[in-house]
């Protein structure tokens, strides 16, 4: 028994089948793009844990209060 009840002939008549439709080429190509893909993103996942979302001096607060904003008066 190979995996999850399909044996080994199984698999190798399905691998012979792909390879047969794509082409060795078109293979090697998408194999090599998806690597590619997973390593953009192991390295993007990786620089995101390094910087802080916000750059801001440590030991500064910003003090600041919410204005009403009124409307000008018209003046006739």
């Amino acid at each position: 028994m190979g995996f999850g009840g399909i044996s080994i002939w199984q698999l190798v008549i399905v691998l012979l089948i792909v390879v047969m439709l794509f082409g060795t080429k078109r293979l090697k190509g998408l194999g090599s793009d998806l690597g590619d893909a997973i390593k953009g993103f192991k390295k993007s996942m990786g620089n995101d844990e390094d910087k802080p979302a916000v750059d801001e001096p440590k030991g500064h607060t910003i003090d600041a209060q919410a204005r009403k904003v009124e409307e000008p008066t018209k003046k006739d």
